[in-house]
């Protein structure tokens, strides 16, 4: 066996922290999952740093916020001519492997069924994933479809086959076929919960155990839609009117998940590799429902941006619960640190390795958060840029200056906001300021979402430039 531990990255669609039942949801059926955050250490304040598809892979991979890897809105292909993960992992000796959605090479809004926008050719654009690959750039059904390996040639998973297992079936393929001289790394990206929400869309056996679980509106829930959403977070009255019944798909999607996982943990057991395996648990954002008068993602509160992030080395890591601010741009140094490998010099996330084997260190004060646009189109007037720390969340939208400061702690479901209150007036200078000082060390100068079209792309939806970087 090799010196260094094999990691095992396993990441949703669309999974929120608070739907899950360590979290504290008794809807929620997740015995493994919560099993498993016994097991190693939930990060219980992660958040997506743009919690929004494309930009949070974006940020995976290259260690650097939104604005310094281009990537600010859906459907863009990111530029290859950066070191990412998959380049440490596969120069550090790694065998290593990529199942699932991609979302980082198609360059139209749409057409995303056609081969030219979901297969990523071998080479660059797959940004060091060398080996296995069993992907697609994106789609959102989870039957009757496919991926693609070194070819355009869809290769379906077979007729009626959830998407899925048939990828976990691929990871445990992949696991029990290890010959122990190289250490592995495996990225496991599933799609679910990600809609469309109807009981088509899941295996019957776990849409009936949530059939006729009541699934009413939170607290938080407001009629009429957020005057600072996209199109992708309308509701109309029709939608409305179907909230409850796409909730039971949901849970009943992540309950399905949760199996899966059972059944990865099971092949890792009955390899003998546990003890020697880093195996991690996340989700690229989370999904409104209706909360805060939006649906979907590409927002700030915390049904969207903040997410499960559990990690277990036995032996190593402890189990317990961290309270650090943990977001995206992070993962990439803290996983290649742990396992003992140098990641580039401009990765933009914090090493928070440390605090994963028990010792003390420096963390972050506060995670900052990204939104550069609409969730997939070029519309100006979205676009907005936040902190949240261990308290408090505090957010700005651009198209007006608006501040918000929630006190989450006590607010959970973020229902008052204090950014106008005078007892609070310290606090919003307090993130006002550390905001406007983070933001000038990424040269985030917060431009319009079309602004970042016509200088950081080449017009065809392909980024050439970021406010770091120039690849022309």
């Amino acid at each position: 066996m090799s010196s260094r531990p094999n990691l095992i990255f396993v990441f949703a669609d669309q999974l929120r922290y608070q739907s899950l039942g360590y979290a504290g949801d008794d809807k929620a059926i997740t015995p493994n999952f919560d099993a498993f955050a016994e097991q190693g250490m939930n990060f219980c304040n992660t958040v997506a740093s743009a919690p929004v598809c494309t930009a949070y892979r974006a940020a995976l991979m290259t260690g650097k916020y939104t604005t310094s890897n281009g990537m600010v809105i859906n459907e863009l292909r990111i530029n290859p001519n950066q070191r990412c993960f998959g380049h440490v992992l596969t120069d550090g000796g790694y065998d290593i492997a990529y199942i699932g959605k991609w979302h980082l090479y198609a360059n139209q809004l749409g057409h995303h069924y056609e081969p030219r926008n979901s297969h990523i050719p071998p080479g660059p654009h797959r940004l060091g994933f060398d080996g296995l690959w069993a992907a697609f750039n994106f789609h959102h059904e989870s039957y009757g479809v496919y991926y693609h390996t070194d070819s355009e040639e869809k290769i379906p998973y077979g007729e009626d086959v959830y998407e899925p297992d048939a990828q976990t079936d691929m990871a445990i393929d992949f696991i029990r076929g290890r010959d122990g001289e190289n250490p592995f790394a495996l990225f496991l990206s599933w799609g679910p919960p990600h809609d469309p929400w109807n009981e088509e869309n899941v295996p019957e056996r776990f849409w009936e155990m949530f059939e006729d679980v009541p699934f009413p509106h939170p607290q938080n829930y407001r009629a009429e839609n957020d005057p600072y959403g996209d199109g992708w977070s309308y509701l109309n009255s029709e939608q409305r009117d179907e909230l409850e019944g796409w909730r039971r798909t949901y849970y009943a999607q992540t309950t399905s998940l949760d199996w899966n996982f059972g059944r990865l943990i099971e092949a890792i057991e009955e390899g003998g590799i546990a003890d020697d395996t880093i195996l991690v648990f996340t989700s690229d954002h989370g999904e409104m429902f209706g909360a805060q008068g939006r649906r979907a993602k590409n927002i700030f509160y915390e049904e969207a941006c903040r997410v499960p992030f559990l990690i277990r080395w036995p032996g190593r890591i402890k189990a317990g619960v961290s309270d650090a601010c943990l977001s995206t741009p992070d993962l990439f140094p803290t996983l290649t640190s742990l396992i003992n490998l140098e990641y580039p010099k401009d990765v933009e996330g914090m090493d928070l390795s440390h605090l994963m084997l028990g010792e003390r260190g420096p963390e972050p004060e506060a995670a900052l958060m990204q939104i550069c646009g609409a969730t997939a189109s070029w519309d100006d007037g979205h676009e907005w840029r936040a902190l949240r720390d261990k308290r408090y969340t505090y957010a700005v939208y651009r198209a007006d200056g608006r501040e918000l400061l929630f006190d989450d702690q006590n607010d959970p479901l973020q229902l008052n906001d204090l950014a106008g209150h005078s007892d609070h007036k310290e606090t919003l200078v307090r993130f006002r300021t550390m905001l406007g000082s983070r933001m000038a060390e990424l040269n985030d100068t917060f431009e319009c979402c079309t602004w970042y079209r016509d200088h950081w792309t080449d017009g065809d939806r392909r980024i050439i430039r970021s406010a770091t970087c120039d690849w022309s």
